[in-house]
C-alpha cells in the first residue's frame, strides 16, 4: 500500500515515514522543506520538495497515486498565526483544501489529519474529551479546526474517508529548537548549553506531554481504524512546566547544574490547562502510549546532547 506523508521530512511526519517503512508500506513525501530537513528521511523513497498550497501537488497525485494520505504539513507556530493569521490560514486552511482536492480527484482511500489540542481553547483542569465545545484562543487552533470541518464536508460530498488525530503536546528527537518549537526540545539545548531557559508565566500551567513515536504509531493505526472519528493522541496526565524543568534537570548527571529558569510573562494565546483524555484512541485505535515521560525525555536527551555536546 502506498502512503503519501506531507510534511514527511518534518519533526513528527519523519517518525511517521520510519515506523511506515519498518511496516512494509511504500512511503511518498512532500515537504518544502521551510522546517524539515532531508537528513531526517531515508534515501530509498520518492521526495518531492513541493508546497501543499501549490498546484504543483496535483502532478505528484497522478504519478504516485497514493492509496492514503496522512498529512502533517501545517503552520505550527502559535504566535506566528497571532502575528500573521492570512499566512497561517493560507497554509492550513487553503493548502489543506489543495490537498483534499487531490484526494477526492485522485480516489484516495483515507486521509489521516493531524490536528491539535489548541482547538479546544480554555478548559478546566480536567480530561479534555473529543465532545468538548470548540473555542480556539489562537488562529493556529482556529485554522486547525476549520480544516477538520472541510474534512467532514469532503466526506459527505464526495466520499473521502478520514481520521482526526488531535494532538496533545509532542516532544521527542528532531523537533526544532528555534522560534516556538517544543518546550522540551528548547529547554534541552538551554540547560545542555548552560543557559537559562525561559519559562512564561508562573510555570504552574500544566501541559500532557506525548512521545512523537507513540504519536507515529497512532498515526499507523488510523489508516485502518477510526473511519470518520476525531481522536485524541495524548497521556492523559499533567505536568507543569515547572515540574518540566525539575524532571529533565534530574535525569541526567550533566545537567544537574543547570541555571535557573527565567520568568517571562505568559504569552497571548497561551492556554492554561490542556490534558487530553485518550479513551477512544484505546478504544477504537487500539493504541495507548509505550513510552512514560521519564522514558521519552531520556531518548530526547541523549539525541540533543548529540546535537548540542558539552
Amino acid at each position: 500500500m502506498k502512503v503519501l506523508v506531507t510534511g514527511g521530512a518534518g519533526f513528527i511526519g519523519s517518525h511517521i515515514v520510519e515506523q511506515l517503512l519498518e511496516e512494509g508500506y511504500q512511503v511518498v513525501v512532500v515537504d518544502n522543506f521551510s522546517t524539515g530537513k532531508k537528513s531526517f528521511l531515508p534515501r530509498n523513497i520518492s521526495i518531492y520538495k513541493v508546497d501543499i498550497q501549490s498546484t504543483e501537488l496535483e502532478q505528484i497525485f497522478k504519478e504516485e497515486k497514493p492509496e492514503i494520505v496522512i498529512h502533517t504539513a501545517a503552520q505550527i507556530d502559535v504566535n506566528s498565526s497571532i502575528k500573521d493569521p492570512q499566512n497561517d490560514a493560507s497554509i492550513n486552511i487553503l493548502g489543506t483544501i489543495n490537498l483534499l482536492n487531490c484526494c477526492s480527484k485522485y480516489k484516495v482511500q483515507k486521509i489521516v489529519y493531524s490536528s491539535s489540542c489548541a482547538v479546544y481553547g480554555v478548559t478546566e483542569d480536567c480530561s479534555i474529551l473529543e465532545s468538548f465545545p470548540i473555542n480556539p484562543l489562537s488562529f493556529y487552533g482556529i485554522s486547525k479546526s476549520v480544516a477538520e470541518l472541510y474534512m467532514n464536508v469532503y466526506h459527505s460530498l464526495y466520499n473521502l474517508n478520514y481520521t482526526i488525530l488531535r494532538y496533545a503536546n509532542i516532544y521527542g528527537p528532531r523537533q526544532s529548537v528555534t522560534g516556538e518549537g517544543g518546550v522540551i526540545s528548547i529547554f534541552c539545548k538551554k540547560i545542555l548549553k548552560k543557559e537559562s531557559p525561559i519559562i512564561y508565566g508562573n510555570g504552574e500551567q500544566t501541559r500532557d506531554f506525548v512521545f512523537v513515536k507513540d504519536v507515529a504509531e497512532a498515526n499507523i493505526k488510523a489508516i485502518t481504524k477510526g473511519e470518520q472519528e476525531i481522536i485524541n493522541i495524548g497521556c492523559n496526565k499533567k505536568t507543569s512546566i515547572k515540574e518540566l524543568f525539575e524532571l529533565l534537570s534530574s535525569l541526567n548527571s550533566t545537567l544537574h547544574n543547570a541555571p535557573p529558569p527565567i520568568k517571562n510573562p505568559t504569552r497571548q494565546g497561551d492556554i492554561l490547562h490542556s490534558r487530553l483524555d485518550n479513551t477512544k484512541a484505546k478504544t477504537i485505535l487500539k493504541w495507548e502510549p509505550n513510552y512514560s515521560l521519564k522514558e521519552g525525555l531520556e531518548e530526547t536527551i541523549n539525541y540533543y546532547q548529540n546535537e548540542f555536546p558539552l
